[in-house]
C-alpha cells in the first residue's frame, strides 16, 4: 500500500495554502479597488442634452440645481428643471402635456420627450440604466 503522510508535512501544506488563498484574496482586492478606480477617473459628469428638431441647444450638468427655458421661435416652450441629479419637465406649452407628467430621468441614455415642441432632453456620460428595452 502507500506510504502514509507524515503529519508535519500536511501542517506545511496547509500553511502554505492558506498564504496561497491569503495572496490571491488580496491580489483580487487590489484589482477590484484598481479597477473602480479607473472607472471613476474615466467617468465624465453626467448631464441633460437638450435638442430642438434634432440640434443640439445646451448640456446642463445633473450635478447643479437649475431651471432653464427652453423656447422655440414660433413661442412654444419648455421649462427643464434639474434637482438633485434628476431632469424633469416642470412646465410646457404643448396641448397634451405628456412631457410633463413623464417622470424624471437621471441614468445614461434615458430621455424627455415633448413631440409637439420637437424638444428632446437625453442623458448622457451618466450610470447605466442597466435596461436593455422597456415596455409601457
Amino acid at each position: 500500500m502507500g506510504k502514509s503522510a507524515n503529519p508535519a508535512d500536511l501542517k506545511q501544506m496547509k500553511k502554505n495554502d492558506m498564504i496561497l488563498a491569503a495572496a490571491l484574496v488580496a491580489l483580487a482586492c487590489v484589482a477590484f479597488g484598481g479597477m473602480a478606480f479607473y472607472s471613476r477617473l474615466t467617468t465624465k459628469e453626467p448631464e441633460a442634452v437638450v435638442s430642438l428638431d434634432g440640434k443640439e441647444q445646451g448640456r446642463y450638468p445633473l450635478s447643479e440645481n437649475t431651471m432653464v427655458e427652453i423656447r422655440q421661435e414660433d413661442g412654444s416652450y419648455n421649462i427643464l428643471q434639474i434637482q438633485d441629479g434628476e431632469a424633469e419637465i416642470t412646465k410646457a406649452s404643448c396641448p397634451d402635456k405628456v412631457c410633463v407628467r413623464h417622470r424624471s430621468v437621471s441614468r445614461q441614455g434615458e430621455s424627455l420627450v415633448c413631440l409637439p415642441n420637437k424638444m428632446v432632453v437625453e442623458i448622457k456620460n451618466g450610470e447605466d440604466s442597466g435596461i436593455d428595452a422597456g415596455i409601457r
